[in-house]
């Protein structure tokens, strides 16, 4: 195992340090991990809700809401069909719950038993013979060509959200909001299935409870430059900038009528920052006969945020979050923009609203982890909150599962999710009965939640007991297979392998192999297979690849799934064996390389450090955990733990100010061969940790690696 700390600038230190009014640890450990501009460090440091990216923002999103709205307006049946697994499971109850509660006629409908993935035409022609007339798909349908188009004959419009890569042809959806659309100008590619279905909820608390939902308006701001003066002018709508005009006038120069500003401004809202001054200058620019309409929109942000009154747009720059992360000069416009959405997000809210919502982020945190999105930029604050939403007051079904699996009542963190929570929904679906764990977040009666929770916590035992017996008898052609394919990938088949746990198989035939893997479960007509990534491998170009084989395919870079028809196992065989041929990894990079994102000296070593390793919470994909190092710390204990052997280490390390009970799995054998010992200094890596037991909370080093002096 390689240790390894990057190299990093003291000046980009300070500077982050001091721009963002953090640590120098922290500022150390965020440049470490490249997190250097503003819009990426921001969700480190910034947690609030209204950090979140403006839901308009969605290719789609004003259509989708106008659809609804007036499927809510004219009594129409709504479906929401949403996929079997967490992410769509949370995503269709956060959606038809939402739906339900405003008035909407609305069902919903998961595949369960052996239907397969997606929106099926046996949904579509079911749910019009009822005389829907909307569906709404959640974490699938952007690959439902034939089933959407049989919609459309049925005069049932369908609107897509889904966050799975598209083909470069799109099915004819009424709207489809995906931010992976290839032409799509949202900001943040890698929300899930609940978390799109999560921003379509956003837009329609907007469009019911704002009287800004769907107006113009122009936002108008003038400024001296030398002899002139610049007239600059955002025009938005929904709080997105849609056009924007700058003019340079000359006082009495030129008319207004010989500026674009009349076409530019004729019929919209004007708004100003103390339109009192912005009246005198346009006086003075083009006489006094010239009165635009402007209303000045100061006052009004003053009561919702205090701090501004009687504050100018510059005053008010120094004061900003936004500004501070911008990494551009804001210009007083741009300060005005973001004052003016601020105020908008502010005056929306209301107590119930925001009760629902962090009901909702529950949800949203639980399909963003179990489909393990990256934990970066809004996907942060999203599971952030979501989580401490959980601590405190747990939504309905959700409670019932923590208490059924001891999570009430502690810190909570990312892996408890991971590890615990979404294994457990994600049962049901292995086992063949999504729509148990579907109930849970839609069952009213208490009782029956209780029920539905011990159900899926003996579905998920069930679940542990045939992944066991299924490796078992697959492990030997794991074994083969990567030797066949000279140790660059991993096949298994069978007709013993139960469709619902291909993913775990592939998944543990990755993490044992560090190779790229495929499980698939042999039925008697359709195979159905998953795919999971190790070294940094596309799946996608791989599925892309066989894409004529499939009956249908789907996924992201890191996992996928398939079904193909028996009689095309021998052509997918071939066609993979030749993609396998041409895989080449990088050999050098197979090392594990452990990074390092800072050294600390043992004063340091308190537990008031979880504050910052906090502060980097959620941990996942694409922002693990944080890998700390020590040098000549001394140990003071060794004990072997572990049954029926002793396998691993625990031990106690002397810091100095603290000392710290500290774990090394796996390394017993170290100690039995006296590598290290009571008394040694050594040099350690690790990660920091909390132990629960009984109730109590106690703090602890988990170590990666160990280095006798």
């Amino acid at each position: 195992m390689k240790w390894e700390k990057r190299e990093i600038s003291g000046e980009l230190v300070k500077e982050i340090s001091t721009k963002y009014g953090c640590d120098l640890l922290t500022a150390s450990i965020l440049a470490r991990r490249g997190h250097k501009n503003g819009d990426s460090i921001r969700y480190f440091l910034e947690d609030d809700i209204t950090s979140l990216r403006n839901p308009f923002a969605l290719d789609g999103m004003e259509d989708a809401v106008e659809r609804i709205l007036a499927a809510k307006e004219e009594g129409e049946k709504v479906l929401i069909f949403g996929d079997g697994d967490v992410d769509g499971i949370t995503g269709t109850a956060l959606l038809a719950g939402y739906l339900e509660n405003i008035g909407l006629d609305v069902s919903w409908r998961i595949p369960t038993g052996d239907e397969s993935y997606g929106l099926s035409l046996e949904a579509v022609e079911e749910f019009a013979a009822k005389d829907g007339t909307l569906i709404i798909t959640v974490d699938c349908g952007i690959s439902r060509f034939a089933e959407i188009k049989r919609a459309g004959e049925l005069s049932v419009d369908v609107i897509v959200t889904d966050h799975h890569e598209p083909q470069d042809e799109l099915p004819q959806a009424l709207v489809i909001i995906n931010p992976k659309l290839k032409n799509s100008t949202y900001p943040f590619r890698n929300l899930s299935g609940c978390g799109v279905a999560f921003k379509l909820v956003c837009a329609l608390r907007f469009a019911l409870r704002s009287d800004l939902y769907g107006q113009q308006m122009c936002l108008l701001n003038t400024r001296p430059v030398n002899d002139a003066w610049i007239i600059e002018i955002a025009k938005t709508r929904n709080l997105i900038i849609t056009d924007s005009l700058i003019e340079t006038i000359v006082p009495g120069m030129v008319s207004i009528n010989e500026t674009r500003l009349p076409a530019f401004l004729e019929g919209q809202h004007i708004l100003c920052w103390d339109a009192a001054l912005h009246k005198q200058t346009f006086t003075k620019l083009f006489g006094k006969g010239i009165e635009v309409g402007m209303m000045d929109i100061a006052p009004l942000i003053g009561k919702e945020i205090p701090q501004t009154t009687g504050q100018s747009l510059l005053r008010i720059k120094e004061l900003s979050k936004i500004a501070r992360y911008s990494d551009r000069e804001l210009s007083e416009l741009d300060v005005f923009v973001n004052l003016f959405t601020s105020y908008a997000k502010i005056k929306e809210k209301n107590t119930e609203d925001t009760e629902n919502e962090n009901a909702d982020l529950q949800l949203a945190a639980l399909g963003t982890i179990a489909d393990i999105m990256p934990l970066l930029d809004e996907n942060r604050i999203i599971v952030r909150r979501g989580i401490e939403a959980l601590v405190k007051k747990p939504r309905f079904g959700l409670l019932q599962l923590m208490q059924k699996l001891d999570l009430t009542g502690r810190h909570f963190e990312t892996k408890d999710i991971s590890w615990k929570l979404c294994p457990t929904i994600n049962a049901a679906r292995r086992m063949g009965s999504a729509q148990t764990a579907a109930a849970l977040f839609f069952e009213k009666d208490l009782l029956k939640r209780e029920q539905l929770a011990t159900e899926l916590a003996g579905m998920n035992e069930k679940r542990k007991e045939l992944e066991e017996e299924t490796w078992a008898g697959i492990e030997s052609m794991a074994y083969k297979t990567f030797d066949e394919y000279e140790q660059k990938f991993v096949l298994v088949y069978s007709e013993k392998i139960n469709k619902g746990i291909t993913g775990l198989m592939a998944q543990r035939a990755c993490r044992n192999f560090n190779a790229p893997a495929i499980a698939v479960s042999i039925g008697e007509e359709i195979c159905t297979g998953s795919i999971r990534s190790a070294r940094g491998y596309n799946v996608c170009a791989l599925l892309d690849q066989c894409a004529g084989l499939f009956i249908d395919a789907g996924g992201h870079q890191a996992a996928g799934g398939f079904s193909l028809l028996m009689e095309n196992w021998n052509k997918f065989t071939e066609r993979l064996e030749n993609i396998v041929s041409a895989i080449e990894f990088d050999k050098e990079k197979d090392e594990k390389v452990i990074q390092i994102d800072a050294e600390l000296p043992h004063d340091y070593l308190t537990p008031d450090l979880f504050k910052m390793v906090d502060r980097f919470e959620p941990y996942g994909n694409e922002n693990d955990q944080l890998v700390f190092m020590t040098k000549q710390i001394s140990i003071k204990e060794i004990n072997l733990i572990g049954k029926p052997e002793a396998k691993h280490v625990k031990m106690t390390l002397d810091a100095g100010k603290y000392k710290w009970p500290a774990l090394y799995w796996h390394n017993a054998e170290r100690v039995i061969n006296k590598e290290f010992a009571v008394n040694d200094k050594v040099d350690i890596i690790f990660n920091l940790n909390r132990d629960y037991f009984k109730g109590n909370e106690t703090p602890q080093i988990l170590i990666i690696d160990l280095k006798k002096n």
